[in-house]
């Protein structure tokens, strides 16, 4: 059932085989560190709320590997008078060779297994493979080479699928990263990565 989101200003509306904005997209949207003029990427944009947030100040692509998704964040940036390119893909496979100011993304990040799935496109919205990392991993294997010097990431995940290993992974590649906020739930802890990549020393 469509229904439709009202978030400060923005009016979300929902659509069938989208994630449907909740906590975690909150406390992404709620924390957004996005400054004007800057370019933004963000992955897994869904109904493209945050995308839209953060079209306010900042010039923004948005991606998503589900086509509902970017039907529908289309559909949404239009209601909300939004300037904001979306594409179709894969994780960064849309926009190889750009380099932005700051990388957002809401990662798939529950635990599954096959058992778990039913094969519809919205599955993609948060199945993180066996150890919840799978797609986390991916992620962090090329958001390096798609950051302008001094960039920054924000990324959402669970402690189902192992906070201090993502840290321990962004500062192996060169970042400052540091959880800035978190909300507890009865079974896991959605937290907010804020990574900085670190100047690297001259030659």
């Amino acid at each position: 059932m469509v229904e439709m989101i009202r978030y400060g200003d923005l009016k979300i509306e929902t659509c069938r085989d989208v994630y449907e904005p909740a906590e975690d997209t909150f406390l992404l949207a709620d924390n957004l560190d996005v400054r004007e003029g800057e370019r933004v990427l963000e992955i897994g944009t869904g109904t493209g709320l945050v995308a839209i947030k953060a079209s306010e100040k900042a010039d923004v692509t948005a991606t998503d590997i589900n086509p509902a998704a970017v039907e529908c964040a289309r559909k949404n940036a239009t209601l909300n008078c939004s300037r904001l390119r979306v594409l179709q893909g894969d994780l960064f496979d849309p926009v190889r060779g750009d380099k932005f100011d700051v990388i957002l993304f809401n990662t798939p990040y529950l635990p599954m297994g096959e058992e778990d799935l039913t094969e519809d496109p919205i599955d993609l919205a948060w199945n993180g493979g066996p150890d919840g990392r799978r797609v986390i991993d991916r992620f962090l294997d090329d958001v390096a080479e798609h950051l302008k010097p001094g960039g920054r990431v924000q990324l959402v995940q669970s402690s189902l699928s192992d906070t201090r290993r993502t840290l321990e992974r962004l500062r192996s590649l060169g970042f400052d990263a540091e959880v800035t906020a978190s909300e507890r739930y009865f079974f896991e802890e959605i937290v907010l990565i804020r990574a900085i990549m670190k100047a690297r020393d001259p030659l």
